[in-house]
């Protein structure tokens, strides 16, 4: 049994997790801006547990420990894992959120049963995570798994992204994404939820802008398919709600892979709200 933790910029949400079963601890706002107080804010859900474990919305550099997390002042560019190893008696894992969910969905969600899953964030941007041969693939810099950033789209789509780079696949491939694809080509400013349900009703506007979107990131994600020889790709964030869109995707996917398949790669995720837990204490479990 590992007491998890799911930290973000406004909440933090603690459980004591053993595999896919939760016991949910309650939750309270994150202390941003005061190192004390967030350790604190942790000690008041601390139970028998001999292991700490946190998902978090930021880099964690596998070499140095240190973490980037823009959202929390108080955590940024600390080594975090330790310093809360020793604030809090017991050892601590930290974690990016993406790699929770990876983890997570690989071990017991939609990735179950294959050796080899690249996890998919298609929410407000995009994200990743990989998990080859049951184990998390973090990289130099903690940053395996970020397929949403690189000069790869050009053209009159190639937007600049906040990463200093060009032509990111961040700035298409999430619901902000889609809104900005569908403006760029139409000049209609409507919601990612409004495009898809246009889309559904064969609207002839959103159905141009769902076959643009498809062809940008199914590329991409065909050659990370060859690349990596995954067999599954589970989808998380808020277009993963939309599982005929999913769909749509993945066959564009399956289309630009070497190895012909009838079987879907791409599916949604498995694990909802609870992936970053059931990940973290994975993480903490090794």
């Amino acid at each position: 049994m590992i007491l998890a933790f799911e930290v973000g910029g406004s909440r933090i949400r603690a459980a004591r997790v053993q595999g896919a079963r939760l016991e949910p601890l309650g939750e309270c706002p994150t202390p941003t801006d005061d190192l004390a107080a967030f350790i604190a804010a942790l000690r008041n859900f601390l139970t028998e547990e001999s292991a700490v474990s946190l998902s978090i919305a930021g880099v964690v550099d596998p070499v140095s420990g240190k973490i980037i997390v823009a959202n929390i002042p108080c955590l940024n560019g600390r080594r975090v894992a330790s310093d809360l190893t020793a604030a809090l008696g017991r050892p601590v894992t930290v974690l990016n959120d993406a790699d929770c969910f990876a983890l997570a969905e690989a071990r017991h969600g939609a990735g179950r049963g294959h050796d080899s899953v690249f996890a998919l964030i298609l929410g407000t941007g995009v994200g990743g995570g990989l998990v080859l041969n049951g184990r998390l693939v973090s990289g130099p810099g903690g940053i395996a798994g970020e397929w949403g950033h690189g000069p790869v789209v050009r053209g009159p789509f190639a937007l600049p992204c906040g990463c200093g780079q060009m032509g990111c696949l961040d700035q298409l491939g999430g619901a902000r994404g889609l809104e900005r694809l569908h403006h760029l080509i139409h000049g209609q400013n409507l919601s990612a939820p409004e495009i898809v349900t246009n889309w559904r009703n064969s609207n002839a506007l959103a159905t141009e802008t769902i076959t643009e979107w498809r062809t940008i990131l199914g590329g991409p994600l065909a050659m990370l398919v060859n690349t990596l020889g995954v067999t599954c790709l589970p989808v998380g964030g808020g277009l993963s709600n939309a599982p005929d869109l999913i769909a749509a995707l993945d066959e564009t996917v399956r289309a630009g892979i070497l190895r012909g398949t009838d079987a879907p790669l791409l599916v949604p995720a498995q694990l909802g709200a609870d992936a970053g837990l059931i990940g973290a204490a994975e993480a903490g479990a090794g």
